[in-house]
């Protein structure tokens, strides 16, 4: 325990806690997308993988709980790490050089505090139903996902706020998979480069996929389907 604590309390720690956190939740990112662009194939097919999901509720709060667990302990080290490096930098005539792009450097806290706020929303939206009276009265029941993703984004400003969250995230990817590689100690310049554009690709892949649901509803050419 004491060993723990000792790592954690350490830079290279809190680092590594970062980082490992952080590839849990891009695994999470990843599968949660390929989930989502389920209602393309229509109503069957996402609400049949929506009620595979709810028929184990035990399996399926435990997975949210260690998510949520190391979202906050991502975001919390994050901050830690972000308040540290700036008193440093307080302390040092120089500012030492840096291979990450400086707009999502500079954005890194600013755009995880906005993600973090958009998923308590979206868990209030989607998972809670607390925001709109609608989803408890869906066509197809409980499970109706295809109906109620179509009646949330169907709101410019829900769309609106969702399209900036997953922007937000997609510079977030980017900057972060760089952290990890320093991290990891991959120092290779042609390594570090070909894995850095490798990432910047599959952000903006999520970015389009993820953008793709609201913007067809948007343009309606996802809508509701009667029963």
């Amino acid at each position: 325990m004491k060993f723990l604590a000792s790592f954690y309390g350490s830079s290279i720690g809190k680092k590594w806690v970062v980082a490992l956190t952080g590839l849990m939740l891009v695994g999470y990112v990843v599968g949660h997308l390929v989930g989502n662009l389920q209602i393309f194939a229509g109503p069957e097919q996402i609400n049949q993988y929506a009620a595979m999901l709810h028929s184990m509720p035990k399996a399926l709060w435990v997975i949210r709980a260690v998510l949520i667990a190391g979202l906050f302990l991502h975001v919390f080290t994050t901050l830690k790490l972000a308040a540290e490096n700036k008193a440093a930098k307080a302390r040092q005539n120089e500012r030492r050089a840096s291979t990450a792009p400086k707009p999502a450097k500079k954005t890194m806290v600013l755009s995880g505090l906005v993600l973090l706020s958009f998923i308590v929303y979206h868990l209030l939206h989607f998972t809670v139903r607390s925001t709109d009276p609608r989803f408890h009265s869906l066509p197809r029941g409980e499970h109706d996902v295809h109906t109620m993703v179509i009646l949330g984004f169907q709101n410019p400003l829900v769309s609106g706020f969702y399209l900036l969250s997953v922007f937000l995230l997609c510079m977030h990817l980017s900057h972060g998979l760089q952290s990890v590689l320093q991290t990891l100690g991959i120092n290779s310049k042609s390594l570090r480069d070909t894995l850095n554009k490798g990432g910047q690709t599959v952000s903006w892949i999520l970015f389009a996929g993820y953008a793709s649901i609201p913007v067809a509803v948007l343009l309606n050419k996802l809508t509701v389907v009667a029963p």
